[in-house]
């Protein structure tokens, strides 16, 4: 008998949760269906593989919904199409970069990372905020931190939303207000009431 570990166990609890209160049948209750099935035939490294395919389903969902929170590309410039992955610890990376000349603009949403307490540290402390160079600014409501060079026309801003998503907007050959104002597009309060 193959034991399963607390994160499978955990995981096979909230998906099947998740498909009792769903009332149509889609490809992620199918799969966790199969899953239950296999499990209660004692099929373990099969119920595992139908697991795992579930949660790459319902990481594929959050993806897509996080897609839409992009700003659309201001007067003059062009946007690519946003990339979605999934990151190490079940969390959501997506990108979109916008172009305009030599210039170009892009933004990365991380959610439901790991590595997202660190960032929020330096939020929490000006001190490691500001150690290499960044200042702290208040951009449409969101305390960012802020590091640009305008010898360059490059830089970063970085800002957490919803205690859930590093936002992060990066410019090369582009004015800081350029990036102040894709920030200031992006819609925050969509973005901040994803689930």
């Amino acid at each position: 008998m193959l034991p399963l570990n607390r994160r499978t166990l955990a995981t096979a609890g909230a998906l099947l949760i998740l498909s009792a209160t769903s009332a149509l049948a889609d490809d992620v209750t199918d799969s966790l269906n199969d899953a239950l099935t296999k499990y209660n035939n004692g099929q373990y490294t099969e119920a595992i593989t139908s697991l795992n395919y579930a949660e790459q389903l319902i990481t594929q969902k959050k993806g897509e919904a996080l897609t839409e929170v992009f700003p659309e590309p201001l007067a003059g410039w062009q946007a690519e199409e946003v990339q979605a992955d999934p990151v190490f610890g079940g969390g959501i990376s997506a990108e979109r970069r916008y172009n305009s000349e030599n210039a170009s603009v892009t933004i990365a949403i991380v959610s439901d990372s790991p590595m997202l307490q660190a960032t929020m540290m330096l939020f929490t402390n000006p001190m490691f905020a500001t150690a290499d160079g960044g200042k702290l600014e208040t951009i449409s409501g969101q305390k960012a931190i802020v590091k640009y060079s305008a010898e360059n026309k490059s830089g970063e801003i970085q800002t957490v939303v919803n205690n859930r998503f590093l936002v992060t907007v990066t410019g090369s050959e582009v004015a800081k207000d350029v990036m102040t104002a894709y920030l200031g597009n992006l819609d925050v309060n969509k973005l901040g009431a994803l689930k």
